[in-house]
């Protein structure tokens, strides 16, 4: 009896050895070959780290500034009063009578571990106003004697949440009417561009500064209003991505089998029109970052009593003789904006298949 060959036995085909090839050794789908084509760009790379970087700080702020410490023992009890904080705020526990408001600096304890920068953002101490940067204070303080350092820590948290949240919401809006437009054209495509055209219209500056007139600041209201106003290049990327795949095979087939236009245009085309949606995305967080912080600088948008980087810039106007106020949360805007223009750039050459493998 002749032995039935195995599947390694057989003779493979042209179609199953390029297929296996793809899969099992460069990784195959989309976003491995855009790594390792992201991963040629130096520039991007570094960037992505400095991203990273940034995130882990605005995370790990309360960890980095605050003048709340790690570990506390006092009277024989051990404490971890940064921990217990959290508890308290998610309504999971209480502080314990004898450390509830107590300033951990000046309470006579056993021992006691602090962060790296021991204040708040927001810890005033009138009797140091314009400290020079120093080993107690690191970048130096603002008129009101708060800690730069612990400001700018604290102030990555506000912008990248405010960079997130509204490209989060012109995100979602973008992408719903991109893909309506797109899906459909005719008549529906037309009314839909009129309304890009309309948005675009809208000063986007003017209008939070119209808002923040007439409403009293909230960095909530803010991160809408960036939101709102900010979809119109998502949403044409989209609706083009949509216009060109609708066409295809796969959609047509589809379309004959009676499958549902909501589930074409969200599972079927959607995710294969994702990818230049993703560069607008990482940019338009940079765009929002850097709208907060001249909100900020200005003195609007956010509450007087929130730091910022915008607003320790804003300091720096009357107080030109403090340097640091400028250079510091100036830099660290800097960096942040730049950073994620260049994973973006990165991003954009890493999916487009003309320049891919260019470097």
């Amino acid at each position: 009896m002749s032995r039935r060959p195995s599947d390694d036995e057989r003779p493979m085909t042209p179609l199953a050895g390029a297929a296996r090839t793809e899969t099992g050794e460069r990784g195959g789908g989309l976003w491995n070959p855009v790594w390792r084509q992201f991963r040629r760009n130096p520039l991007a790379l570094s960037a992505f780290y400095v991203v990273c970087f940034l995130l882990l700080t605005a995370l790990l702020a309360d960890f980095l500034a605050n003048d709340k410490p790690y570990y506390l023992k006092y009277r024989g009890q051990s404490y971890f009063p940064i921990l217990r904080g959290y508890l308290v705020q998610l309504g999971l526990g209480k502080w314990p009578a004898e450390i509830l408001n107590v300033d951990f600096k000046k309470l006579d304890s056993e021992g006691a571990l602090f962060p790296p920068v021991p204040y708040r953002a927001g810890n005033i101490d009138l009797t140091a106003p314009f400290e020079n940067p120093s080993g107690e204070h690191w970048l130096g303080t603002d008129k009101l004697g708060r800690d730069v350092m612990a400001g700018i820590i604290h102030g990555s948290r506000i912008s990248l949440s405010i960079g997130f949240v509204a490209v989060g919401v012109a995100l979602t809006v973008g992408v719903v009417l991109g893909a309506i437009a797109g899906f459909f054209g005719s008549w529906v495509d037309l009314v839909i561009s009129r309304l890009f055209e309309l948005m675009l219209s809208i000063p986007t500056f003017f209008l939070l500064i119209t808002i923040a007139a007439l409403l009293p600041p909230s960095i909530f209201l803010t991160m809408i209003v960036i939101g709102l106003t900010g979809w119109v290049g998502i949403a044409r990327f989209t609706r083009n991505e949509f216009l060109k795949i609708r066409g295809l095979d796969y959609v047509t087939a589809a379309v004959a089998l009676g499958v549902s236009d909501r589930k074409i245009m969200f599972r079927h085309i959607l995710p294969n029109a994702l990818a230049p949606v993703l560069v607008s995305v990482v940019l338009g967080i940079a765009a929002a970052i850097l709208l907060e912080s001249s909100l900020s600088f200005l003195g609007i948008g956010v509450p007087a009593d929130t730091v910022t980087w915008g607003s320790i810039l804003n300091e720096a106007r009357s107080n030109t003789f403090a340097w640091w106020l400028a250079v510091f949360p100036g830099a660290a805007i800097f960096v942040t904006v730049l950073g994620y223009y260049l994973v973006g750039e990165g991003l954009r050459e890493a999916l487009d298949p003309r320049l891919r493998g260019s470097r």
